[in-house]
């Protein structure tokens, strides 16, 4: 509408499946939207090419990509390349532990460059994709970690202290993967931009537990996934 003032909020961008709904998700609810993501020296560098290309197509206000290098102590299959992926898992085994692909931290990283971005432009809010009810068990995608996290916006930042503090917002927490795909269906959120594969190649996998858990979802629904995947 002419004339008032849209409030801002960040939206930590992957460029998968999940956080590319909560941008849309974002977007529905009015806000003004600040993209950004992050080049960590990922496996799966890949996603920050889609990251970007959905940034591009939700008309974001603008797009950051930070780069730092987790690579240089590891300690995930996500930043280590001495480290097997797990492939060809079934969702029963992906429940059973946190899996090597965590990376130690990383939300608790991400969010911290986010709130200093969102602090910085004057942002209200700020969007994340993390997901309980997923299989990979990540303990940063949990209700009592954004609880906790919550708090820290509080207490950490001149907004908080001042009785204004940025509030983390986690749309799919709660969610299904099929339910997140039907979301993002009703927000039009363009599946083929999407990245999900952990390998790192410019072909999904569709052997890694990303993608399994992706192509799960949709088969559940009876939805073809746009994405293309290597011949198995």
């Amino acid at each position: 509408m002419t004339g008032v003032k849209m409030s801002k909020a960040v939206v930590l961008l992957s460029g998968g499946l999940d956080s590319s709904t909560v941008l849309y998700q974002a977007k529905a609810e009015g806000y003004e939207c600040y993209a950004i993501s992050f080049d960590y020296q990922q496996r799966h560098q890949r996603e920050l090419e889609s990251a970007i290309a959905i940034a591009k197509g939700a008309g974001v206000k603008y797009h950051q990509v930070v780069r730092f290098d987790l690579s240089q102590w590891g300690g995930s299959a996500l930043t280590d390349d001495t480290l097997d992926l797990p492939q060809t898992r079934s969702l029963q085994q992906m429940s059973q532990s946190i899996p090597i692909t965590y990376v130690p931290a990383r939300n608790t990283i991400f969010l911290s460059f986010g709130l200093s971005y969102a602090e910085a432009i004057g942002a209200t809010a700020l969007y994340l994709g993390v997901n309980a009810l997923d299989y990979s068990g990540y303990p940063d995608c949990r209700p009592d970690y954004i609880q906790a996290m919550q708090e820290v916006f509080r207490l950490g930042t001149k907004q908080g202290r001042e009785g204004e503090p940025i509030q983390i917002i986690t749309p799919l927490i709660q969610l299904k993967k099929t339910e997140i795909i039907e979301l993002g269906n009703k927000l039009g959120v363009p599946w083929h931009e999407t990245w999900s594969c952990y390998a790192g190649d410019e072909v999904a996998c569709g052997v890694c537990d990303s993608c399994r858990l992706r192509l799960a979802a949709f088969a559940e629904l009876g939805l073809n996934d746009p994405l293309s995947y290597k011949p198995l």
